[in-house]
């Protein structure tokens, strides 16, 4: 089993218009509400691919009712824990003719210490029945930064890989406790080292415990350093659309490698593969399957010099 945790879980909100013009009134062409935040949209590709996998985090209130609702629906287990208070909404305006994507994102209901304690017990009983263990997205307000370290040395204790994709401090603090994958994207990865060089950022998140370093580059594809070496994967094509959701993509393909045991460079194609495929659906968590076919057989893999991360 795949186990994705979302500590942050939201009601994701998407309106799509014609085009997006400021200071102006727009009609909102459809309107679609699903249950949402990264470690759910990784649940959803994995669970479109077929991979057997459980859902985990933090709701509360009406709203998080709707997220359990919608998860039922789509198919998704989840053991989701209930906080007090009303889990975030998240509010995205897709532009129909140029594909772009603006995001709204709500920061979510505090987590009291008892709802934070009933999440770690069921986490620990949870992780020791998964094969891999993803990681996804902030930290709703009242958890400490070093908040994923300590999940992330329960999962490992408990035997599983662990997959984290998160940014900034939380992502510094949980190095010590040696995630098997990282995969913040390429800005957060800059801004996390102070570096201006994506492999040496890359290498500097290794070496303070971070066994794989994957940096999502968008539409350039990824770059990654695993204890093998480093590699740069490209899709075969710019594909518009809405990219909300392909880091979430990414993540699906890559716990869906690790839990059967791929090797690095297949599992790194599909990745990318993947990725892409999801940029051209219209919402985060789904993805094109005609694209994904044909972009597993022709994504391109280059060794760049260690000193270059482009």
């Amino acid at each position: 089993m795949i186990l994705t945790v979302t500590l942050n879980a939201a009601l994701d909100v998407t309106y799509f218009v014609d085009e997006v013009t400021p200071h102006t009134t727009h009609r909102v062409q459809r309107t679609v509400e699903r249950a949402g935040g990264k470690g759910i949209n990784v649940a959803r590709v994995l669970t479109t691919l077929g991979h057997p996998v459980l859902v985990t985090g933090l709701v509360g209130g009406t709203t998080g009712q709707l997220l359990r609702d919608d998860l039922r629906a789509s198919g998704v287990t989840d053991a989701l824990v209930s906080v007090r208070g009303e889990s975030r909404r998240t509010v995205t305006v897709v532009c129909g003719r140029s594909g772009d994507a603006t995001v709204f994102n709500e920061s979510g209901p505090p987590v009291d210490p008892p709802s934070w304690t009933a999440f770690t017990r069921r986490f620990a009983e949870l992780a020791r029945r998964a094969r891999v263990v993803v990681l996804a997205g902030s930290l709703p307000p009242g958890l400490p930064c070093d908040t994923y370290a300590g999940l992330v040395a329960t999962a490992r204790a408990a035997g599983a890989v662990t997959v984290l994709d998160t940014s900034g401090p939380a992502l510094l603090a949980a190095l010590g406790a040696h995630p098997d994958v990282i995969k913040p994207n390429a800005a957060e990865i800059l801004d996390a080292t102070g570096r201006s060089d994506l492999a040496q950022a890359a290498a500097d998140l290794q070496a303070h415990g971070a066994r794989t370093v994957i940096a999502s580059a968008g539409p350039e594809g990824l770059y990654a350093l695993t204890p093998e070496g480093h590699h740069r994967v490209r899709p075969p094509a710019l594909l518009r659309g809405n990219p909300t959701g392909a880091g979430d993509a990414c993540v699906a393909a890559l716990a869906a490698g690790l839990a059967v045991g791929l090797p690095w460079p297949y599992v790194l194609r599909d990745a990318v593969a993947l990725s892409a495929a999801a940029v051209a659906a219209p919402l985060a968590g789904d993805f094109r399957r005609d694209l994904y076919d044909r972009f597993r057989t022709t994504v391109t893999m280059e060794t760049p010099r260690a000193s270059d991360g482009n």
